[in-house]
Formats: structure tokens, C-alpha cells, sequence
């Protein structure tokens, strides 16, 4: 633990990448504009490294990051992600540069940014975002993509969009509302007003709020080895009834979550985790 809070806080002082992690996910397998690796058992990491450009989303980073994210989601040996920038920037917008000259017909026709919440329909595994710097566009909206997030001291997030001439396009008009509720939603989409850390906690928009920036990604870190280390089918569930909480009413969500526990009666890890717990015993998951 001690060597690992080391290596963070040595990579929060190095101003070209921010937080790095010295041993690479998958040997041979680099990427231009993220870093991947494998700090904790169980744990994917990844790091968005566009530096100079403060993590701004473009195109080719989220080809990258959804590849990371599927060859993760195939990976058995990893049970949970988490997703981070620098302590400057976890994302500061996307790339203004590769949209200004966009027109409709290209946009439209091309289904221009559709590919960037791709990872909501393919990922099955837990993601943690951790948060620090800036958060805004659709950094914020690549935040809100994942299913837990922790927010660093300085962490800002926003939907700025209102100030260029347009709106959110990544879903922040939709996620934000969910996590915060209409009038806020409102207020920030309307204004351009950012949301500080110290809201984002207060308002449910992130799970919890650290001192540090180093705090930050180690307690991300902690609590994806946490959740690594139960059966990645009862995880998997789980994640799968809490999204569903998004789509159904309350009715037809108890009726679903019903289901998918009972068809857990049929999984290898239901009857040993409850044989385990009955003879107090820790349980040895098979993942099956």
C-alpha cells in the first residue's frame, strides 16, 4: 500500500502525464492517447494522456478507450475498471478543433460522436471514474458514462456547451438530470456554470469527495479490487438491475431485479457463497 501511495504521489508531481503506473496491461499493447495498466488484482486502469490538450475527448482517444475497455470487458482475470486523466484535467471538453467545421450533413450522416457512449452498451464490468481537475463537456459526460464516481478536491465538472452554441451531445442533458434532478440539470446546462467537487457530492452527482488528488485514485483503486475480489456474475447482476433502475418504473424494476435473482439460483457462485457463509468459511469464487 505504501509503495503504491509512493507512486502516486511521485506521478502527481510529473506535469506531462499526471498519474502513471509503471507496468503495462497486456504486454506489447500500446495506444497514443491513453495509458493502461494493472496496479491491484483484479483492477483495470486506465489513464486518458493528452496532456497538452488537457485529456480533450477526440475521436481517435475513444477508439482507443473503447478498445481498452473490450479487451477489460474479455479479460477474466479482471473483475473492475478504473478510468482517470491527470490531476489537472480528468477531461477538459471534447476537441472544439475536430468539430468546428462540422456540418450537418456530415455530422448527422456520419453519426459523429455516437462511437463516444458506446461503452454504456458493451461493458458489463463496474467502471470507477476517478476525478480530478477539470471535468467539463464531455469529460463530464464520460464521467457520468461510468457507474461509480470519485471526485479529487479540485475536481470541476460542467456542460459549458450553451457557451459554444450548441448543447450537450453525449448525453448530459439526460445522465445529469438523472443524477441531480431537473432544476439543477437546468441551471448548469442553461448557464454554463460549473459544479464543484464539494456540490457533486452534496448533490449525488459523485459517490464520495477526497482531500487529495492521490486519495482520489488509490480509494478508486481499493474499491475496484473490492468489488474484483466477489463473483464477477453476482457483479455483473448487480450493475446490470441498479441500470435498469434508470429505464423502468419502480413496478416493472422490482419485477426485473426478481428475476435476475432467481436466476441466480442457477449460478455455481450463488451455492458456494451461501455454503461458505453457512459454514463460515470464505467463499472461493469460480465466476460461473
Amino acid at each position: 500500500m505504501q509503495a503504491l501511495r509512493s507512486s502516486i504521489r511521485a506521478a502527481t508531481r510529473a506535469p506531462a502525464c499526471g498519474f502513471q503506473f509503471a507496468r503495462n496491461y497486456s504486454a506489447g499493447k500500446t495506444y497514443e492517447h491513453i495509458l493502461v495498466s494493472s496496479p491491484k488484482p483484479g483492477v483495470g486502469f486506465i489513464q486518458l494522456n493528452r496532456p497538452k490538450a488537457l485529456n480533450a475527448l477526440c475521436t481517435p482517444l475513444i477508439l482507443e478507450l473503447n478498445a481498452a475497455l473490450r479487451d477489460y470487458q474479455a479479460d477474466k482475470s479482471i473483475g473492475a475498471i478504473v478510468l482517470t486523466g491527470s490531476d489537472r484535467a480528468f477531461a477538459a471538453g471534447a476537441d472544439i478543433k475536430e468539430m468546428k467545421d462540422l456540418t450537418f450533413s456530415t455530422s448527422y450522416g456520419n453519426d459523429f460522436i455516437e462511437n463516444w457512449s458506446e461503452l454504456v452498451t458493451f461493458l458489463k464490468k463496474p467502471l470507477i471514474a476517478a476525478v480530478n481537475g477539470y471535468a467539463l463537456g464531455g469529460g463530464c459526460e464520460l464521467a457520468m458514462m461510468t457507474d461509480i464516481i470519485y471526485a479529487g478536491p479540485k475536481a470541476t465538472f460542467g456542460q459549458p456547451e450553451i457557451k459554444l452554441g450548441t448543447i450537450p451531445g453525449g448525453g448530459g442533458s439526460q445522465r445529469l438530470t438523472r443524477a441531480i434532478g431537473k432544476s439543477r440539470a437546468m441551471e448548469i446546462i442553461l448557464t454554463g456554470d460549473n459544479i464543484s467537487a464539494k456540490q457533486a457530492g452534496e448533490w449525488g452527482l459523485a459517490a464520495r469527495v477526497f482531500d487529495t488528488p492521490e486519495e482520489t485514485i488509490e480509494a478508486a483503486l481499493t474499491t475496484a479490487e473490492k468489488i474484483a475480489s466477489y463473483s464477477q456474475i453476482a457483479v455483473k447482476a448487480c450493475k446490470e438491475v441498479v441500470n435498469k433502475s434508470q429505464e423502468l418504473g419502480v413496478r416493472d424494476g422490482v419485477e426485473f431485479e426478481r428475476r435476475i435473482f432467481h436466476g441466480l439460483f442457477g449460478s455455481k457462485d450463488q451455492t458456494i457463497g451461501m455454503t461458505a457463509f453457512a459454514e463460515k468459511k470464505k467463499p472461493e469464487w469460480i465466476n460461473e
